[in-house]
């Protein structure tokens, strides 16, 4: 699938990831991970902290945590000490 050769526009736009990187990223230092805890909790940000927690401890993508919802993380008044993710 591409650009039409008919539309003008089209044939002068560089693609969007000219220049970029693509592919896997690296993964965050030691360093970079105790910054982002730090900042989120001089913040107080507690919900995004606790994502990120899970995100390190489960090695799930971003895309699959915003799916969680916290009938999958809490039973009743009890924290679950594990979850299935489908």
């Amino acid at each position: 699938m591409g650009h039409s050769h008919h539309d003008p526009a089209a044939q002068c736009r560089p693609a969007w990831n000219a220049g970029k990187t693509v592919g896997a990223k690296r993964p965050l230092t030691q360093k970079q991970i105790w910054a982002v805890r730090f900042f989120l909790d001089r913040e107080g940000r507690v919900r995004d902290r606790a994502l990120f927690d899970l995100t390190l401890d489960s090695k799930l993508r971003g895309c699959d945590l915003v799916k969680i919802k916290i009938g999958d993380l809490v039973s009743g008044t009890d924290i679950r000490t594990r979850a299935i993710v489908i």
